[in-house]
């Protein structure tokens, strides 16, 4: 963990009575913590997380990391309750780059849905070799399909800027 990173009591937590919090406020625009689980590299499988965000001017996000190299290279899913979107990205030498949905028109960013403030929601990602699929409380949102990282790697969480979030149920499931 990073010291920006505390388990704290939240009454409200799915598995009380703690939760992983991101608590920083800096609103550095381009400041992205992350959470990344060490000891579990892997190439296929899914992760979902129970989050709730808390405060942020600049942002008010969750996600999900994997396939992740080091800090500078990993895949991300993000729910942002500011923007009511989901994106889904790729890190590739610090440079954060949107992937478009399948079916959609090129350069389309992520999709558009609701993400609520300050209550408990569920964001989840399987993937398999180049196929992403997004899940939000259940549902299916997106498909996104990308070949920059192919091999194994870690998994963990983030956040953006000043976003308080807390999060609880990280579930990882190795397929290969």
């Amino acid at each position: 963990m990073r010291a920006n990173e505390e388990i704290l009591p939240d009454a409200s937590a799915p598995s009380k009575p703690n939760v992983l919090a991101q608590t920083s406020t800096d609103n550095t625009s381009g400041r992205f913590p992350l959470a990344i689980y060490e000891k579990a590299p892997f190439t296929n499988g899914s992760l979902s997380v129970r989050f709730k965000t808390i405060s942020g001017e600049r942002d008010q996000a969750a996600g999900l990391v994997w396939r992740c190299r080091d800090p500078d290279n990993y895949y991300i899913v993000r729910a942002n309750a500011l923007e009511d979107n989901i994106v889904l990205y790729k890190v590739e030498g610090g440079k954060r780059l949107s992937l478009e949905p399948k079916g959609t028109p090129s350069k389309t960013y992520g999709v558009k849905h609701k993400v609520p403030k300050q209550t408990w929601s569920t964001l989840k990602v399987a993937f398999d070799g180049p196929r992403f699929e997004v899940f939000f409380d259940g549902a299916r949102i997106m498909e996104v399909e990308d070949k920059t990282f192919t091999s194994a790697g870690k998994a963990g969480l983030w956040t953006k800027a000043d976003s308080v979030t807390h999060f609880d149920d990280f579930q990882i499931e190795k397929k290969n």
